[in-house]
């Protein structure tokens, strides 16, 4: 069941779940409800655009707890894309490779999810909000800068494919936090020695909490404007 909490509970601090749309930043996304509630208002992990899903959002004085969502593992489901490779591992740049996927097939990609689970090490995008010698490493890209970033520890518990209808897969992951599932599409296409980049994803859950129980941008709104 979908809840809302009422405008003094918002206004005084309280977390809230938000069900991000595709094609819209995660801040614009809680601008809506900042905007709209007059409050101030923080969220627990970043979504890409192209992303749909889970948002943990805190108002108020919950802002301060924060960190404390941010730690809580995650799931993703999506749809990975085999044979092409992207600058940005996911569809926000063009395709750039095509090879071929003839030769797969779904017990050897079965097969090569598990050297991804456990703790791993994993390079994040070059396209991605890290700082590198000060500025956004996105920033750098976009410049043609020759850009490094460091390997960073993560945690995948579960990764399974979930559907074939090849050259795309579909998947479910869940992990720990600071994982990025365009690095895992980049680095699963690299192993399978075709490449691949990330198609879509959803974020379904944060910790307990599931993006079914999460009100989606327009719900908030109106329950606020109604509230009020």
């Amino acid at each position: 069941m979908k809840k809302y909490p009422s405008i003094k509970e918002l206004q005084e601090g309280t977390m809230l779940l938000i069900d991000k749309p595709y094609g819209i930043t995660s801040f614009a996304a809680i601008n809506k409800i900042k905007n709209t509630a007059k409050v101030k208002i923080g969220h627990a992990g970043t979504l890409d655009p192209l992303a749909t899903g889970l948002l943990i959002c805190c108002t108020g004085s919950f802002t301060k707890k924060i960190s404390d969502y941010q730690r809580l593992p995650k799931e993703y489901t999506g749809s990975f894309y085999l044979g092409s490779t992207t600058p940005t591992y996911d569809l926000e740049s063009e395709p750039e490779v095509q090879a071929s996927i003839s030769h797969l097939t779904e017990e050897w990609i079965q097969q090569t999810t598990k050297q991804f689970i456990g703790d791993i090490l994993q390079v994040p995008p070059i396209h991605s909000a890290i700082k590198k010698d000060g500025k956004r490493a996105y920033e750098l890209a976009r410049k043609g800068k020759d850009i490094q970033l460091e390997a960073r520890p993560i945690t995948i518990s579960t990764f399974e494919i979930t559907t074939f209808q090849l050259p795309e897969v579909n998947f479910r992951v869940v992990c720990s936090t600071g994982t990025y599932i365009r690095s895992l599409a980049h680095d699963f296409g690299k192993a399978l020695g075709v490449g691949a980049y990330l198609n879509s994803l959803r974020r379904t859950a944060i910790g307990t909490y599931q993006v079914e129980t999460a009100p989606n941008i327009e719900e908030w709104v109106n329950h606020i404007q109604v509230s009020k």
